[in-house]
Parts: C-alpha cells; structure tokens; sequence
C-alpha cells in the first residue's frame, strides 16, 4: 500500500489528492490517502480525513511508499521507519499555506538523500517509481547542537563588535 498523508493542517492540499487519485489508475497498488482538510473527494483511492496516532504509525510500518506534504515529523517517522520517503510540499501559490518554507524543508532532507523531492506534481509517478529503487541514505543529526550554534554565535558577536567578556 502507497500511503499519502497531508497532515493536520488548516489548509486544503487538492492539487497533491488529485494527482495522487489519477495515479491510482495506473498503478496495481492501493493507495490509501490521509486528507487533512482538503475538499477534493478520491474517487480510486480509500481514505480518510484524520486516523489516530497508533492507526498512523502501523500504516507507516505497513507502505511501501510514504507520500508526505513536506511535515518534518511525518518525514521523521518515514524515514525512522526506513520507508521510501517522497516529499510534495505544500505551497502558498496553491492556497496550502501561508509561506513555501515547506520547499526549505524537502530541498534540506533530499539534499542528505534521504528523501525524493517530487518537484513537478506532473512527475509524481514517475518519482514513486524511482522511490521503489532509490538508494535512500539514513538521516543524520547534526553534530552541532544549538547551545554550541549559540555560544558559536555570541563568540561572532563579541569579535565583531570588539567587546570581550
């Protein structure tokens, strides 16, 4: 099963549902879709508005591609769960949100490739087929943590203003 989910978002995400419901008749997978507050009504995929956390993290466990506007915790437990991840961020020209910093999002973690940032919706399939076979690195941390990015910071600070402590 090819999960798709959109998570809680006030915001309708129509564009990534309909690309997803005319992918449904050409794929021999079920595809199951997690709607969020979209409007748009699959008519080739089952679905649901919400599912509860324990009914999310099984059908995670249980895909075989994870279809994720570009949530970071979504992502997180795709690829925790070594699932092929592809990300379709929701934009603000569309009405998904009120920024594109979901765009920041998937260009950072497909940047470690440990995800596919499905760019163009028109190739959506094309980018789950190439998920099947991508060889997805594993997700690591940063080594910096922000105590260190901060005390790093006020250091910049103190040189560039000439004051010490």
């Amino acid at each position: 099963m090819i999960l798709v989910t959109l998570g809680t978002q006030r915001f309708q995400m129509n564009r990534l549902l309909e690309a997803v419901d005319r992918l449904a008749l050409d794929l021999q997978e079920k595809i199951f879709i997690q709607t969020g507050h979209s409007t748009y009504i699959p008519q080739n995929c089952d679905y649901k508005d919400f599912v509860d956390a324990e009914e999310f993290q099984r059908m995670i466990e249980g895909c075989s591609v994870l279809i994720t506007h570009s949530g970071v915790g979504t992502i997180m437990r795709g690829i925790s769960a070594g699932k092929p991840v592809v990300v379709v961020p929701r934009l603000a020209g569309f009405h998904e949100h009120v920024d594109d910093h979901q765009v920041q999002i998937a260009e950072a973690f497909a940047g470690k490739e440990c995800v596919l940032y499905c760019e163009d919706i028109e190739r959506l399939q094309e980018t789950v087929e190439r998920a099947r076979t991508y060889p997805f690195k594993p997700y690591k941390a940063p080594e910096s943590k922000i105590e260190d990015m901060i005390l790093d910071y006020l250091k910049c600070l103190e040189t560039d203003t000439g004051r010490k402590k």
